[in-house]
């Protein structure tokens, strides 16, 4: 199995930036699909953004497009969500996931992946 451990969370201001981290271990991400999710207090859980280096595809919420970039670093067998222009809606916990049969079509929804980390809490202050 793999595991994924998020970092990177905090409290930020309006407009400023925030880089996430998920660490996996056991396998390298690039094997996956992996997901950025976050979920606010009382809503249902949220994708982000998406990618999968062996089929290369990156996806990306309507709502974050253009704000948030994901990518990863092999060597270190890291995942990345890089926030800029932060928004107080942005406010939730994020969490990591990785999916070794997804596909293009079901990346944006939670069900294909099998692996999650605990989550990190972004605040972002108006």
């Amino acid at each position: 199995q793999v595991q994924l451990v998020e970092s990177g969370g905090g409290l930020v201001q309006a407009g400023g930036s925030l880089r996430l981290s998920c660490a996996v271990a056991g396998r390298s991400f690039t094997r996956y699909a992996m997901g950025w999710f976050r979920q606010a207090p009382g809503e249902q859980r949220q994708f982000v953004a998406a990618f999968k280096r062996s089929g290369g595809y990156t996806r990306y919420a309507d709502s974050v497009k253009g704000r948030f970039t994901i990518s990863g670093d092999s060597a270190k067998n890291t995942v990345f969500l890089q926030m800029n222009s932060l928004k107080p809606e942005d406010t939730a916990v994020y969490y990591c996931a990785a999916a070794s049969s997804a596909i293009m079509t079901t990346v944006d929804t939670a069900s294909p992946y099998e692996y999650w980390g605990q989550g990190t809490q972004v605040t972002v202050s108006s």
